[in-house]
């Protein structure tokens, strides 16, 4: 089997997404890319993440050709390809539907930074254009749009987080849910 430990850790990390509440049923996905021989892993399409393991992450090269594994890669597949060609500082992308931030992402609204904590995303979690799923189409909004920030809220859509391991880009995704939710419950009460 082949890059067994970066199958385990991109594994785990699409399991934490429905223990912070980031992802319902089987959308959202977490992928890695190994540093080596540039292969990423990715979550499987359609599958729950209860059932997730090792063994059913899928490997596939910059191009999209599944390398390793039984299961069709995520839906998302070539959104994440395309950020790892245009990015090659990032070694993890998250993609979540977290109910907080998708909230400003229906608005057509950046995440303002209200916290210290904002600093390690890199400050206001910008906006991204809407573009039709499973494509380039996002990935290339997420290169013109996300500049030194962390994270993104695409219109309509949901959050992408990056990082340079997929633990990163988690923490990153977690994070952002939070910052969401705090800006969201100040503004309620005002400005």
């Amino acid at each position: 089997m082949l890059l067994p430990e970066l199958r385990e850790s991109v594994c785990k990390c699409n399991q934490v997404l429905p223990e912070k509440d980031l992802v319902r049923m089987t959308s959202g996905n977490v992928s890695g890319r190994d540093p080596e021989s540039g292969l990423i892993v990715i979550k499987p399409s359609g599958v729950a993440f209860e059932d997730l393991t090792p063994e059913k992450m899928v490997i596939v090269d910059l191009e999209g050709q599944v390398i390793e594994g039984s299961l069709k890669p995520s839906v998302d597949t070539d959104t994440h390809l395309y950020v790892y060609a245009g990015r090659e500082d990032v070694f993890g992308i998250v993609h979540t539907h977290s109910v907080y931030a998708s909230t400003f992402a229906v608005l057509g609204e950046p995440i303002p930074a209200c916290l210290t904590t904002c600093a390690m995303l890199g400050g206001e979690i910008p906006l991204g254009g809407f573009a039709p799923i499973g494509g380039e189409d996002i990935g290339q909004e997420i290169i013109d749009k996300i500049g030194r920030a962390k994270a993104i809220v695409m219109q309509n859509h949901g959050v992408f987080t990056i990082g340079r391991s997929a633990e990163e880009a988690t923490k990153m995704a977690v994070e952002v849910e939070d910052i969401a939710k705090i800006s969201y419950l100040a503004l309620a009460r005002g400005n």
